[in-house]
C-alpha cells in the first residue's frame, strides 16, 4: 500500500514538472513574437497632376462704393416749412414733391409784380400812341419800355421764387431722413439751409486705384482686347468683377467707365471707377468692395487646387511625390486664383504628382503610398452639381 501512494505522488509531480516546462516554452515563444519589429506602411496620400486651362492674371485690390448720383436738397428761399411730403428712407420718383415751404408771401409778391407789369405795358402802349401824335417825347417812350421790360423781369423771377417754395426730387433714388421739421425757419437770411439728402444707387460706382506697374500691364491688355485709341477721352467697357467684404469670389459684374486723366504723384496711382447694376440696393455708399480686374490677356496655365498651396516666409510652395515615393517641398511662383484653383506660373510641369489629400502625412524626404486621382475641371464639377 505504501509503495502504491509512493508510485502515484511521483507519477503526479512528473506531470506537473512537464506543464511547468510547457508553458515555459510557450511564454518564451510569445515574448520572441512581441520582441520582433515589423515597421507600419507608409501613409496614404492622394495625388493630382496640374490642370492646364486658360486664366487671366488678375489685378485685385480694394474700392469704396459711391452713389451714381447725389444731391443736398436746401431750401433757396426764406420762409417757414409747411410739410414735409415723403417718408424718412423711401425710394422717391424723379419729380416728386418732397418739401413745401409756406408760398402765400411768394404768392402775394408775384401777384404785386403782375400788376406792376399790367400798368407798366398799359403806358407804354399809351406813349406809343402819343409818339405817333408827337404829343410826347422819346425818352419818355424808351422810359416805359425800360419799366416795362424791368417788370416783366421781376414777374419772371418771382415765379421763380414761388417755384422754389415746392421742392421736388430732381432724380429716382432713395432719399435720407428729413433734417428740418415742419414749423422751422429756412433759408434765413439768404443762407440755404440743407433739409435733405438724395442718393441714386442704381447703378452704383465703385472707385479703386492701380499702381503704375499695373496700370501699363490693364492698359496694354485692354489695348489688345478691345483695339481702342488711347487718346479719344472715351474709356472701353472693360469688365470689372466685384464682391463685398462678406461675400465668396466676386458675385457682381460691372463695367469700366471711367479713368482719371493722370496719375497722383504723391501716391503714384491713378484712380478708376466702374459702374454696376444695383437693384438690389446691395452697393451702399460707404462700403468696402473687393475689385478684380484683368491684368493681362488670358493663357493657359497650370492649375492646382488652392488649398494646398502654402506659404512661408520664403514664398510659397506644394507638396510633390516623387518617383520614389518619397515627398519633396517645391517652391512655385503662383498666380490668380479661378474657381477655387490657383494658377502655377512657374515650378511645376504638367506631369508633376501634387498631394491634394492627406498633406498631413506629407513630410519632406518620408515615404508616402500615393493613390492617383485625376482633379475635375470647374466647368465638369459644376455640371455633375446640377
Amino acid at each position: 500500500m505504501l509503495r502504491l501512494l509512493r508510485h502515484t505522488e511521483h507519477s503526479r509531480t512528473r506531470l506537473a514538472a512537464l506543464i511547468l516546462a510547457a508553458l515555459a516554452a510557450t511564454g518564451l515563444a510569445a515574448c520572441g513574437k512581441r520582441n520582433r519589429y515589423e515597421p507600419p506602411p507608409p501613409p496614404p496620400v492622394t495625388v493630382s497632376k496640374p490642370l492646364k486651362l486658360s486664366v487671366a492674371d488678375y489685378l485685385e485690390t480694394t474700392g469704396n462704393v459711391a452713389a451714381s448720383k447725389s444731391v443736398d436738397l436746401v431750401a433757396r428761399v426764406e420762409g417757414y416749412l409747411r410739410s414735409v411730403e415723403f417718408q424718412d428712407g423711401s425710394l422717391v420718383k424723379a419729380g416728386q414733391l418732397l418739401f413745401v415751404i409756406e408760398p402765400e408771401p411768394y404768392q402775394a409778391k408775384l401777384a404785386s409784380q403782375e400788376a406792376q407789369l399790367l400798368d407798366a405795358q398799359s403806358e407804354y402802349d399809351r406813349q406809343l400812341r402819343l409818339i405817333k401824335e408827337n404829343a410826347t417825347s422819346q425818352a419818355n417812350v424808351d422810359k416805359w419800355r425800360s419799366q416795362r421790360d424791368e417788370a416783366q423781369a421781376n414777374v419772371v423771377l418771382a415765379k421763380i421764387n414761388l417755384g422754389y417754395t415746392r421742392i421736388t426730387a430732381p432724380f429716382a433714388g432713395r432719399i435720407g431722413r428729413h433734417l428740418v421739421d415742419p414749423g422751422n425757419l429756412v433759408g434765413a437770411g439768404g443762407a440755404a439751409t440743407k433739409l435733405a439728402t438724395l442718393e441714386q444707387i442704381d447703378p452704383a460706382f465703385v472707385y479703386f486705384s492701380v499702381n503704375e506697374r499695373d496700370l501699363l500691364r490693364v492698359r496694354a491688355a485692354v489695348q489688345a482686347r478691345y483695339h481702342y485709341p488711347l487718346l479719344n477721352g472715351q474709356v472701353p467697357a472693360v469688365p470689372v468683377y466685384l464682391g463685398l467684404q462678406t461675400e465668396e469670389g466676386y458675385p457682381h459684374q460691372g463695367t469700366l467707365d471711367f479713368a482719371n486723366t493722370g496719375l497722383d504723384t504723391g501716391s503714384g496711382t491713378l484712380q478708376l471707377r466702374a459702374l454696376v447694376d444695383n437693384p438690389q440696393r446691395v452697393f451702399l455708399p460707404g462700403l468696402f468692395a473687393r475689385v478684380r480686374i484683368a491684368r493681362d490677356q488670358p493663357a493657359a496655365r497650370l492649375m492646382v487646387p488652392d488649398r494646398v498651396v502654402g506659404n512661408d516666409q520664403v514664398g510659397s510652395y506644394v507638396m510633390l511625390v516623387a518617383a520614389d515615393h518619397k515627398v519633396q517641398q517645391r517652391r512655385v511662383e503662383v498666380g490668380p486664383v479661378q474657381d477655387g484653383l490657383r494658377a502655377i506660373v512657374s515650378g511645376l510641369d504638367p506631369d508633376s504628382e501634387v498631394v491634394v489629400d492627406g498633406l498631413q502625412n506629407a513630410v519632406p524626404g518620408n515615404s508616402v503610398t500615393p493613390n492617383e486621382r485625376p482633379l475635375t475641371p470647374p466647368a465638369v464639377a459644376a455640371a455633375a452639381s446640377r
